[in-house]
């Protein structure tokens, strides 16, 4: 039996997609609870298919499939619908499964109104869904009622069996990285949270359940030795048990694991004691939810958490050398002029280094949307329309869409505004085991301005400024790569290639085989006219096709002509096998 795995594509185009692209970390739980019963399955990363559609039919043709699972959000409902809709037309008796968070809250939607759905896999779908697969394989020989969490069609309408169990111990689950490579890991299921605009409680239920470190880190630890060393830990609320986190974190640098990794948390479960080992763990960035500078709004969206707590936790955070995120959620119930003002000065106050605004939107599974659709006598159907979400102001006749988007373009603009002041009173702690991470932070936040999201924004102003001050600031602390780097290319940038050198030479004597800060420097002589010095950098890295065009460029401008064409040849060979 032939089983895929599919996270299809979404509806509307990102501007922001190192989230979303990586699919959830529940597809591999469920991939590898397959392997450990010895079944054939895939897993297909297709969130971006859809810019290529050809490829849907002609790969579903070549693999195959007996049985395709979906891992579908709101987002992404429609190419669920889309892709199972061609395998259905290519293979009538494909068995279709809908499952994950959207799924479990509007299966009798999709049974209903979806006849290529087959079956729709309620909550944790692990052991759901391998029971199915078992009773599929079976030919259908037993009752389908005796699955636990599944929903089908009888009698033409949806019905669904008694919900199954939640898994007590999430160690007991085959640990996905013995089979798959990816970067989203999850410790936890669940969240200490209540808020009305989120699914999250109603999905996993009260109750937060754990994983151990020993296997957490263990997954991670496969991961690394497959050659992945980024990761989003994708919990809800990572830091909800500090004392495991700290004991997690201590045998990630017991184990000498060089990662990166990035995690989500409330302001009201942070601390400088689980700071300073997240930090020296390799955590680089925490995103918080904020949600609004007014208590009234904070209060209606159940978000509880005071000021004074999301000033501590952005404060610590940054002084670790940690980037602290933050989401804001604007377009509530009574939002105003005064209110977008208190949202404005918070932000004054923590100074956060990145902000993700968000228009507030219903999405099913939460206590909005409930409160919607009893109010207004709408049902599920209208998730028949091709839309992502519903935007709360939708619902308001006290609220206009272009105040709206009035004030999400003034927090927009204010922040911007802000920017370089905020990077300019970045204070971290000074303790001398931290400054090689200093370092770090300092440069990677340099990057931002240089070559990252900020650098594409023509709303900060002087950003070649601020990311030099960046890098300079980083060497103060540790030498650091990618710090000689940008400083360099900053340089050039400024056509201060004597500078520049001198920055690139220091940086050569810390980091003698690095490759770039070896060619940025020989481009540098190679503008000042110095092409045999040049060459002698860039004759290490023949290698390289990088190197070896500036090595033919080199030759030419010094009219060994003859040496240039060796060249030449030696890099069309070397392209040829990299084909």
């Amino acid at each position: 039996m032939k089983i895929l795995l599919i996270y299809p594509y979404w509806l509307e185009k990102r501007t922001r997609t190192e989230d979303v692209t990586v699919p959830p970390i529940g597809i591999y739980y469920i991939g590898a609870v397959l392997k450990e019963n010895h079944y054939d399955v895939e897993i297909l990363n297709w969130c971006r298919i859809n810019e290529t559609p050809q490829k849907i039919e002609k790969i579903l043709v070549e693999k195959k499939p007996d049985v395709i699972g979906f891992s579908i959000l709101q987002a992404n409902r429609w190419g669920g619908i889309d892709i199972a809709r061609i395998a259905k037309r290519i293979d009538p008796g494909v068995k279709i499964v809908f499952g994950g968070v959207t799924a479990t809250f509007l299966w009798e939607h999709f049974l209903t109104h979806f006849p290529e759905i087959d079956f729709v896999v309620i909550g944790e779908g692990e052991y759901t869904f391998l029971n199915l697969i078992k009773w599929i394989q079976n030919n259908e020989k037993q009752p389908i009622t005796r699955i636990k969490g599944i929903a089908f069609r009888k009698d033409g309408k949806g019905v669904r069996t008694e919900p199954a169990e939640p898994i007590r111990d999430l160690d007991s689950l085959p640990v996905p990285s013995k089979y798959f490579k990816y970067r989203h890991l999850s410790l936890t299921r669940g969240c200490p949270g209540k808020c009305t605009f989120c699914g999250s409680p109603k999905f996993w239920g009260p109750k937060i359940r754990f994983h151990s470190p020993k296997y957490f880190v263990d997954e991670l630890e496969r991961l690394y030795k497959k050659g992945i060393n980024f990761f989003y830990f994708s919990d809800d609320t990572f830091s909800v048990n500090k004392k495991l986190v700290i004991r997690i974190c201590k045998k990630i640098i017991e184990k000498k694991l060089d990662i990166s990794w990035v995690a989500i948390s409330r302001v009201n479960y942070m601390g400088e004691d689980i700071l300073f080992w997240m930090r020296k763990a390799g955590c680089i960035q925490i995103s918080y939810g904020v949600e609004s500078g007014s208590k009234k709004i904070r209060n209606f969206l159940n978000k509880k958490v005071t000021d004074a707590q999301v000033e501590k936790a952005f404060a610590m955070t940054l002084k670790y050398g940690i980037l602290p995120r933050a989401y804001f959620i604007y377009g509530c119930p009574g939002e105003s002029p005064g209110t977008i003002g208190e949202t404005i000065r918070l932000i004054e106050k923590i100074k956060p280094l990145v902000i993700h605004f968000f228009v507030l939107s219903l999405f099913p599974g939460t206590a909005l949307y409930e409160e919607y659709k009893k109010n207004s006598n709408v049902t599920d159907d209208i998730w028949l329309n091709r839309i992502e979400d519903i935007k709360y102001f939708e619902t308001d006749p006290k609220l206009s869409g272009k105040d709206v988007r009035s004030f999400g373009k003034q927090l927009q603009r204010r922040y911007n505004e802000l920017i370089p002041g905020i990077v300019d009173a970045v204070a971290l702690i000074d303790k001398k085991e931290f400054y090689p991470l200093h370092s770090d932070f300092c440069s990677r936040l340099g990057m931002t301005f240089d070559q990252g999201d900020y650098a594409k924004n023509d709303a900060i102003p002087e950003k070649g400024k601020i990311a030099e001050k960046l890098y300079i600031t980083a060497l103060k602390y540790y030498p650091h790569p990618r710090a000689y780097l940008g400083l360099g290319i900053q340089y050039q940038k400024q056509k201060a290639y004597t500078e520049s050198i001198k920055i690139l030479s220091e940086g050569i004597e810390h980091f003698p085989r690095n490759e770039q800060i070896n060619l940025c420097l020989s481009v540098s002589h190679m503008n000042l006219g110095s092409f045999e010095t040049a060459l002698s950098f860039l004759l290490k890295f023949q290698h390289s096709s990088q190197a070896l065009e500036m090595i033919i460029h080199c030759y030419h401008a010094s009219n060994d002509f003859k040496t240039a064409s060796a060249y030449h040849k030696k890099l069309e060979s070397f392209m040829k096998c990299q084909k």
